[in-house]
């Protein structure tokens, strides 16, 4: 499954259509109120809502006075277009920024060049122009500094007062549980400008997972690929199969993009009929990984055991996100898969049994993922468990840590304190926020997010692209529908008891900030990801300068 990313505006007329209705009440009880900050943004906006307007729809333009629903669905998509100029170097609509810099070095290049945010379905290193691998392009600055396109346009960062005004009341809801905490840091200085208990560690849920991809950013770097391969022991022509820990492995027809077990299976039976082998002793090596693969909560839809071999996740059904039931052993699993794909080629196999690749085996053939930078992208739009527990892992490999759970969140800690990231307090029992003993603070998830936004850091840029997009993709698709939509890009995090929310939004006075909302201790978890949504609308809506 390839991450849902933004198509041009001219696309985008259904959901820009959908925010129009749905915000058209509050926009029409705050249009007296914010009529002059509009009329402000909209001298500087006017060039490309212009442009936008005229992709949507020729009504935009006219000139006689708009209808009441004429005026929300123009303030709607001069709100989207307000998201669209200051979020796009973080992010999908980078019109200007990091995705074009990939799209102009890979035209130079004549090849998918960068972290291949445009790859095509031939990302599995198998062809030849993929021999040596995509390099890394050259990254545009991590924040816009406004509509107009001059420094001069954007106005001071809120003051630590307005935002305690603004938030304080918020956050101190029932609704929220017995102790929140909140952090706000101006992303274009990485300055501090609001803290409540932010160096206190919390359970943070799934938004461990901001932790995780900063951190195998940082180890791997954003081009680093996970290999599957086989191969051939000479003496006993026993044929094994070796997990390089991709757990985006797919044995689906249409892969996609993504490294194909069929694809490997094809190229591995023709090597071995080059040789005149026609049958062989299957097995399969998981070694790349130590320690228990059941995560500590135990059998559940939401994770697969732990393997450095699996396809499609383990799942037993058709989905490519979400909860599933996963098979116990996901590397035998694969491993008959794969079996079934040589025998179509005429290749006869044993039942599969678990082995290690000797240093005398010979390569046959191999498959490799997309970029680092695609998986953590992936990973955090989906919330995905199972790339989340693989990335840790390989930063413990990368890291010369043992790769298990233990090793792996030592490496995460590590890797994040390389980069200089207030850890006091944190604790990473796991990569994925599944584990209840994890520890996050709001100061570290707001450190993160402006270090992975600095120019002199570009390998981490996909800790912010990956963000799901308020109102549009991955985890946030069904929320803000009623504000902040396109505005607010956050990573969700939710347990029983617990709800976070992370990640960036832009304000009334064009600046980009971080923000990281931990709650504990909730009874009502709609009620909890609701007063939180209105915490981040109501910090998109702040002209606080």
């Amino acid at each position: 499954m390839v991450v849902p990313e933004l198509r041009p505006w001219r696309a985008a007329r259904p959901h820009v259509t959908r925010v129009a209705s749905a915000v058209r009440p509050r926009l029409a009880r705050a249009a007296d109120a914010v009529g002059p900050r509009l009329a402000r943004a909209a001298t500087a906006a006017k060039p490309r809502v212009v442009r936008l307007a005229r992709a949507v729809s020729p009504q935009a333009v006219r000139t006689r006075k708009p209808k009441t629903w004429q005026f929300t669905a123009g303030a709607a998509t001069a709100g989207l277009a307000l998201a669209a100029g200051v979020v796009s170097a973080a992010g999908p609509w980078d019109s200007t920024g990091q995705r074009t810099a990939e799209r102009d070095w890979a035209a130079a290049q004549e090849r998918t060049g960068g972290t291949d945010h445009g790859r095509n379905a031939d990302t599995s290193d198998s062809a030849d122009t993929a021999a040596e691998g995509p390099r890394p392009a050259p990254s545009a600055a991590s924040v816009l500094t406004g509509l107009g396109g001059g420094i001069s346009t954007v106005k001071s960062a809120p003051n630590g007062k307005a935002l305690a005004g603004l938030l304080g009341p918020l956050l101190d809801v029932p609704e929220l549980g017995t102790r929140s905490t909140a952090a706000i840091v101006d992303v274009a200085t990485g300055k501090r400008l609001y803290g409540d208990g932010a160096s206190e560690p919390l359970i943070p849920a799934s938004t461990t997972k901001l932790a995780t991809a900063t951190a195998a950013l940082a180890a791997l770097g954003p081009d680093h690929r996970l290999t599957t391969r086989t191969a051939l022991e000479p003496d006993t022509k026993e044929l094994v199969l070796v997990g390089g820990g991709d757990p985006t492995l797919t044995a689906r027809k249409e892969a996609d993009g993504w490294a194909s077990l069929r694809e490997l299976a094809d190229e591995t039976a023709a090597a071995l009929k080059k040789r005149n082998v026609r049958q062989v002793t299957l097995s399969y090596d998981k070694t790349l990984y130590a320690g228990p693969e059941l995560h500590p909560i135990g059998v559940n839809d939401n994770l697969a055991p732990v393997s450095a071999l699996m396809a499609d996740e383990a799942r037993t059904d058709d989905s490519t996100s979400g909860p599933a039931p996963r098979v116990a052993d996901p590397a035998k699993d694969a491993a008959a898969e794969f079996a079934s794909f040589l025998a179509d080629h005429g290749i006869k196999t044993t039942s599969p049994g678990p082995s290690k690749a000797t240093n005398r085996a010979e390569p046959l053939a191999e498959v490799s993922s997309p970029p680092l930078s695609s998986l953590v992208e992936r990973m955090l739009t989906n919330s995905d468990n199972d790339i989340a527990e693989a990335l840790a892992r390989q930063t413990a490999v990368a890291s010369g840590q043992r790769p298990d759970f233990d090793g792996a969140g030592d490496a995460i800690g590590a890797q994040l304190k390389k980069l200089g990231l207030p850890v006091s307090g944190a604790a990473f029992k796991d990569g994925s926020g599944l584990n209840r003993d994890d520890r996050l603070t709001a100061d570290l998830l707001t450190s993160l997010l402006a270090k992975a936004a600095d120019p002199t850091h570009p390998q981490l840029r996909a800790t912010l692209t990956g963000l799901p997009v308020a109102g549009f993709t991955g985890t946030l698709t069904s929320r803000y529908t009623d504000g902040a939509a396109g505005v607010v890009r956050a990573k969700t995090g939710t347990l029983t008891g617990v709800n976070a929310l992370a990640g960036t939004v832009v304000d009334q006075d064009g600046r980009l900030l971080a923000f990281a909302f931990l709650a504990t201790n909730t009874t009502d978890p709609a009620a909890a990801q609701s007063a939180l949504d209105r915490t981040a609308t109501a910090l998109s809506a702040c002209g606080c300068g």
